[in-house]
């Protein structure tokens, strides 16, 4: 590519060289031609000493010094101007470069030529716009770092204020009976559960997002763990007056993936449907199997989710309730782990919602060995 790029302004500039010269042998040519009929219909000293001057230019350049000199303006002059066109691009260049030197990322410099002029404005253009997404990126983490700061600061500060206010009444023996003190020790006790699931729950998410996480794949029937999944959950179903319901594919959906990990995000989908999807009463698990991947969706009835929050629901502590004072328990952890959890896994996950029901698919790569047999058929 350099010297691609090398030999076309080396070429270029052998041809600017070229029609200067040319330029200047046609000055040469006429100008003769023109003092020839001045010489020939005007008897006069000035115009014979300009037609000796000139013919000298014209046969003697390379043998009299005055001629060369002469030789030489003409070829610079039509060199210049030649190359004027360049040069102005090229200070329109710097010209545009200060001022996004001095903040206007949004300039976009404009230079109409072939040269490789061109192409220094494409990549100075190419490197502003690039410049600018960093400059964005950068603030919308330093805006996530400090919402992240703010949002686990209350949440830690909310069952906390609560575990040391109950503590201080049993501290102070301002209880009637035992029965209230063990009323007041279990509240404690459960808040204290709460800030252990929230600081186990950001830990988790901060190595999954420093990858310093261990990940052992094994293959694994998803099927089969869905299966042993939504089983695990019919407690938790019952207690929520909830009903689930699967629709698995017979195809063996083999994957290469950790089980343990796996598990730990579709508890969280089923627990968020749970969360959320009561006053649809059922929660379908679906499976299937589209080209490589494996499909599967958790699809809930209940409350929709505003199309203005989906694209974020997965982002770190974001909750639709953003007064943060929603009665729904959780860590506001649950989604971004899932995410990281299906990232790692070289997948993907999506939510769709709707008045009538809400789904969260995710897509993981189906063992190659596994989709062969069923592409020939």
């Amino acid at each position: 590519m350099k010297n691609k790029r090398l030999l076309k302004y080396f070429l270029g500039s052998i041809g600017d060289i070229l029609i200067a010269l040319l330029l200047t042998y046609a000055t040469l040519f006429l100008s003769k031609k023109f003092m020839d009929y001045l010489y020939r219909e005007h008897e006069n000293r000035i115009i014979a000493y300009l037609w000796e001057l000139w013919r000298n230019v014209k046969y003697k350049i390379l043998k009299d010094p005055n001629t060369i000199i002469i030789g030489l303006l003409i070829f610079f002059m039509f060199y210049l101007l030649v190359t004027y066109r360049k040069a102005k691009s090229f200070v329109s260049i710097i010209n545009e470069t200060e001022l996004m030197a001095n903040g206007d990322l949004d300039r976009i410099i404009h230079v109409n030529s072939n040269s490789n002029i061109n192409s220094l404005a494409e990549n100075i253009n190419n490197i502003s716009k690039q410049f600018k997404n960093l400059t964005i990126q950068e603030r919308n983490a330093q805006k996530t770092k400090n919402d992240l700061i703010t949002n686990v600061s209350h949440d830690l500060r909310t069952p906390l204020t609560s575990i040391m206010g109950y503590l201080e009444i049993i501290d102070t023996d301002k209880y009637k009976d035992e029965v209230e003190l063990r009323y007041y020790t279990n509240i404690a006790y459960e808040k204290s559960k709460s800030l252990n699931l929230l600081i186990n729950d950001l830990f988790e998410l901060t190595k999954m997002q420093n990858n310093t996480i261990n990940i052992e794949k094994t293959d694994i029937n998803l099927v089969e763990l869905l299966g042993q999944v939504v089983a695990y959950f019919e407690y938790q179903f019952k207690s929520a007056d909830m009903r689930s319901r699967t629709n698995f594919s017979n195809d063996k959906l083999i994957i290469n993936a950790d089980g343990g990990k796996l598990v730990r995000a579709f508890e969280n989908l089923l627990s968020n449907a749970i969360k959320y999807g009561q006053d649809g009463y059922y929660v379908d698990v679906v499976t299937k199997r589209e080209g490589k991947m494996a499909v599967v969706q958790v699809v809930n009835y209940g409350q929709s989710i505003p199309a203005v929050h989906l694209p974020y629901i997965f982002d770190r502590m974001y909750r639709t309730d953003q007064s943060r004072n929603s009665k729904i328990a959780g860590s506001g952890l649950g989604l971004a782990i899932t995410k990281n959890i299906i990232e790692l896994h070289e997948g993907t996950i999506a939510a769709y919602s709707d008045d009538e029901k809400t789904i969260f698919e995710v897509r993981l790569p189906v063992k190659p060995s596994i989709i062969t047999p069923y592409l020939k058929e």
